[in-house]
């Protein structure tokens, strides 16, 4: 039981380092600005088509719910403003996390268990390279820029769908749509929206490469550590929206009506 409630303790604990580590080294180190550029472009490439993909009718359930609920309700004319509220407040960045922590936290966990199982950390390791420095680092903050980015296209999708479902094919007001974006979204949503995205980034990067770099058993050993690295990305995920939800609620009070 002893060795059970170690191996769980020891699994978050050097996860919680590996953050602090990589942390310190951006800030601290000779920063890996060509790896950054590269590793940008290829998270962009896997990422880019799925946002693409997933926006659309993401911002167009919203608005077709949002819509119908406002309609029972009396209030069509806050439509705008509750679908604006919803895409940028929760589903933007919950979407990037989700594309972020599935392909780009997916393609880096496999690549870091790859380097791993072909003893290329060990190598980089012997002659005095820190993995962390020059392989991490750089997907880590790679990543945090392109999460930025997908919820960035994420808004702007879901506002454009919101605006479309809500005015030309439920018949509302174009005027009342766009007038009721200040009544209740204010610039802080937005902030706070980018916040999430970058620590959404930063995190499922961080962890596909500490399933990676702990990655044994061969190949199978590798899938089993890109499974759970997406399956642990995805709980801290959503652990941490609610968190910063909570903390946001506390310290930015809705504007009243």
């Amino acid at each position: 039981m002893a060795i059970t409630a170690a191996s769980v303790i020891r699994g978050p604990g050097e996860m919680a380092a590996m953050v602090v580590q990589v942390t310190k080294i951006i800030f601290t180190r000779p920063f890996q600005f060509r790896e950054f550029i590269e590793q940008a472009w290829f998270i962009t490439s896997v990422t880019l088509m799925p946002t693409i993909l997933v926006s659309i009718p993401f911002g167009a359930v919203i608005s077709l719910q949002v819509g119908n609920l406002t309609g029972q309700l009396g209030a069509q004319s806050f439509a705008g403003a509750t679908a604006v509220l919803a895409v940028v407040r929760e589903a933007a960045p919950i979407a990037a996390a989700l594309i972020i922590a599935g392909a780009a936290g997916s393609a880096i966990c496999s690549d870091m268990g790859a380097r791993k199982i072909r003893e290329e950390i060990d190598a980089m390791e012997v002659l005095g390279v820190d993995p962390l420095e020059r392989l991490v680092a750089p997907r880590v903050v790679a990543t945090t820029f392109v999460a930025l980015m997908i919820n960035g296209i994420v808004i702007s999708a879901g506002i454009g769908g919101g605006y479309f479902f809500t005015v030309i094919v439920q018949g509302g007001s174009a005027g009342a749509f766009l007038s009721s974006f200040t009544a209740l979204a204010t610039l802080p949503d937005l902030y706070i929206a980018m916040v999430k995205a970058a620590v959404f980034g930063w995190l499922a990067a961080i962890v596909g490469a500490y399933k990676g770099l702990n990655a044994g058993g061969g190949p199978s050993g590798v899938g089993r550590a890109v499974n759970e690295a997406v399956i642990v990305a995805f709980m801290l995920l959503f652990f941490l929206n609610a968190i910063i939800t909570a903390i946001y609620f506390q310290v930015v009070p809705p504007p009243g009506l």
